[in-house]
This record gives C-alpha cells, structure tokens and sequence, in this order.
C-alpha cells in the first residue's frame, strides 16, 4: 500500500472520529444521548390521555382475565395501528354499562403502563448503545495514533504498516456503520409514543360515546 493510500485512508479515519466524538461529548448529564429527539426518559399519563380521570380499579388491569393479552397485542408494533384501534372497538362491542367503561379504562392504564416501561427500556438500550461507541472511538483515536507514528517510522516494516491500517479502516467502517444506525433507533421512542397517543384517543372516544346496543 501506498504512503499517499496509507495517508489519505487515515485522513479519512481522523475525520470520521473527529465529526462522530463530540456527537458524545456534551457536558451535561444527557451526555450518553445522542438523538436529535429531546430526551424525556417517561411519560405523564396526561400526555396521552384527553378522557375522564382514571379511577383507582385501572391500576388492577393486569388481573382482569382479558386485558393482559389483549395490552400485549395492542402494544406490538408489528401490528398495524389500525387493526389494533379495530381490536380496541371489537373488545368495546362486548361490553356494557358500567363495566364497559370501567374495563375500556383497565385497558387505557394497561397500555400507559407497558408501553411507557418499553419505551423507557429503548431510551437505556440506546444510551447503552452509545457508551459502546464512545469507548469504540476512543480507541480508534488511539489506533490511529499509532498508526501514523508508525507510518513516519523509518524502520517501521511496511507490510505491518499496511496490516494494521487495513485493520484500522474495517474498525472504522463498523464504527460508521454503528453510528448511522442510531439514527433509526433514535425514532423508535417517538413511534411508541404516537401509538400509545393514537390508541389512548380511540379508548376516549369510546367512553365518552355511548355503547352502540347496550
């Protein structure tokens, strides 16, 4: 390999580092956050829900026989918003009078609770996530040091030279790679959000209308 190929690969590298290291660098206690996306660690259960005030009987949601299940299928982002609103209206359809309401708002405080724990569990796998990347561009700075004394080293054996720049730009490349993926995790906090918005909307609408056939 070439020195003007060794030099502009590890040009290259010393860049990359240096854009994606004070991605991680800030000097508050949000450090190890890097998404555009503001960071609110949880939610306020008025955030998301506009109908009346939740009584007391909804926080025992998990030990209705129904509503466990039917919080997990809801809150599963692989099935679309839509048929889980459909899901929400069908399970409305068999109830009625007090118990319709009662069981619409379990459901309402089933879903705050799983779906806000899940989007809490993403946020720490993504600050986990960047503690891994700035160790990894530490590290990188460090290699690349090394490699550039060693590429001005007189003595230095070019076939080694050559080894370990080589080494250095697939690091590198895994490092980039790592960081671009942030950026569609990053989303995944908001997409939890907006279908717990979405689904809390339908459950209102439901207690505030009356039930259709009883």
């Amino acid at each position: 390999m070439s020195r003007f190929v060794l030099s502009r690969s590890l040009a290259s590298i010393a860049l990359l580092v240096s854009i994606a290291g004070p991605a991680f660098a800030a000097d508050d206690s949000d450090q190890f956050w890097p998404c555009i996306q503001r960071k609110v660690p949880e939610l306020s259960l008025p955030q998301i829900w506009n109908g009346p005030e939740l009584p007391a009987s909804a926080a025992k949601w998990s030990e209705d026989p129904d509503i466990p299940k039917l919080v997990s299928e809801l809150a599963a982002r692989r099935v679309p918003v839509e048929e889980a609103e459909q899901k929400i209206r069908d399970f409305a359809a068999g109830l009625s009078g007090t118990e319709r309401t009662e069981r619409l708002m379990m459901l309402v405080q089933g879903l705050f609770d799983q779906m806000n724990r899940e989007r809490s569990d993403v946020m720490a796998g993504i600050e986990r996530y960047t503690r891994k990347q700035v160790a990894m561009a530490d590290a990188l700075r460090k290699e690349m040091a090394d490699v550039d004394k060693l590429r001005h080293d007189p003595a230095a054996d070019p076939n080694e030279v050559a080894r370990r720049t080589e080494a250095l730009n697939f690091e590198t490349r895994i490092f980039q790679e790592r960081s671009q993926s942030l950026t569609y995790v990053c989303e995944v906090p908001t997409i939890i959000e907006q279908r717990l918005y979405k689904l809390a909307n339908t459950i209102a609408a439901l207690v505030t209308e009356p039930a259709n056939g009883g």
